[in-house]
């Protein structure tokens, strides 16, 4: 750009990831028995019967709709949390209703005043929208499992810290303890605590109360927060337990003083959920049926996936929680997103989610149980990949 010419229009983002999954799309989609996309993981299943009943009951909503959100749908966040997260006694004001929680990760710098030489941290592999948010406030993002580990400078300067627990890509889940030592840091820093919790009620193993686990804690169980939100704010959203990608329903809730803040700048802003998609929330957040129930679709499913994987040679980590499979074949990952498109298997690649993502793939359980039951079958019928990746006998061997 030479003096005098005008700075170009755009926040000049990096490209968004997913767009540069077309051409392997299209070589999935050349498969004779279709595409099988377990890449994005956006739900397939029916939006519950209730849900959209509650949404068309409202459908007459000539007034604006109150960007706190309605006392009843506060309340039913507030019981939510109690019963299925264990946070009791949150008071409805702390409560926050968001158009989606992608919004808000991406807006949440910017909300809490962050600028230039702030520092977010993030997990080393994460979802990129915590980097984005980062930038549209001129913040610095850092990758970083432990604070503990950043330098003092670095350490200066944090801001924010996001936890995301179950993790998106990894299904990593941090129990009461780890949560306990991230807040306990992240207080003596003077920084924020936003846990992204949006697959808290998809935990698998030891981290799934109907197979005689504990539930997945959330960062304003008292246990980890000791019974104080300061500084804390939790993040959730129904897209994934409920099938609501569609609704953009979500919620935060936590600090009063933060909540307070972000409530009157949402105002300023016009950043409100719909009337009828707070009375959805309402109803989804007042049926724990429907959630089991889904839930029982994406066991069956992992259930399906898990060994197929493995008997074609791949390794499965993490994965203790949420709707991905965290996998490695021993090769680079888009040599695998690309062998996998040869199957007509469309999966995601682990280095979208930063550099530690480099050799894994991101396997979505969010195929219907058809899709699911095909790529079972592709993969149990092109046997072992890693075989195809090792030198013949004899070769590559040293003295």
């Amino acid at each position: 750009m030479t003096a005098g010419e005008p700075k170009p229009f755009g926040l000049h983002l990096p490209d968004y990831p997913w767009d540069a999954m077309a051409p392997y799309r299209e070589i999935a989609m050349l498969h004779p028995d279709g595409i099988v996309d377990l890449s994005i993981g956006t739900p397939v299943d029916p939006t519950p019967s209730l849900v959209r009943s509650a949404l068309a009951a409202a459908s007459d909503a000539h007034g604006y709709p109150t960007t706190h959100g309605t006392a009843a749908l506060r309340a039913a966040i507030g019981d939510w949390f109690a019963r299925r997260r264990g946070v009791p006694g949150l008071d409805p004001q702390d409560v926050l209703p968001t158009v989606g929680s992608k919004e808000l990760v991406a807006w949440l710098p910017l909300l809490l005043g962050l600028g230039e030489g702030d520092v977010v941290v993030r997990p080393a592999v994460a979802y990129p929208t915590y980097d984005v948010g980062a930038h549209l406030a001129g913040a610095t993002p850092v990758a970083a499992d432990s604070l503990t580990d950043l330098p003092d400078d670095v350490r200066a300067r944090v801001r924010l810290v996001w936890i995301n627990s179950p993790g998106n890509p990894t299904g990593d889940v941090l129990g009461v303890d780890g949560l306990r030592a991230l807040v306990d840091d992240a207080r003596s820093l003077g920084a924020v605590v936003a846990s992204d919790e949006c697959y808290g009620e998809l935990g698998w193993g030891r981290w799934d109360p109907a197979e005689g686990g504990e539930p997945v804690p959330s960062v304003l169980d008292p246990r980890v927060c000791g019974g104080s939100h300061e500084l804390l704010l939790a993040v959730y959203s129904l897209s994934k337990q409920s099938n609501l990608a569609g609704y953009r329903a979500a919620f935060t809730a936590g600090d009063p003083t933060i909540i307070a803040n972000l409530v009157n700048s949402r105002k300023h802003a016009g950043m409100i959920v719909p009337y009828p998609v707070q009375e959805a929330m309402r109803v989804a957040l007042g049926d724990d049926a429907h959630v089991a129930e889904q839930k029982d679709r994406y066991r069956r499913r992992r259930a399906l996936l898990v060994p197929a994987l493995e008997a074609a040679g791949f390794t499965i980590s993490g994965s203790a929680a949420g709707l991905y499979l965290w996998a490695s074949d021993g090769g680079p990952t888009l040599d695998t997103i690309g062998w996998l498109a040869g199957l007509g298997i469309l999966a995601g690649p682990g280095t979208f989610y930063g550099d530690a993502g480099h050799g894994f793939v991101r396997v979505a359980l969010t195929g219907s149980d058809e899709r699911i039951a095909a790529a079972a079958a592709r993969l149990a019928e092109a046997g072992p990949r890693r075989a195809a990746l090792l030198p013949p006998d004899g070769e590559g061997q040293q003295d």
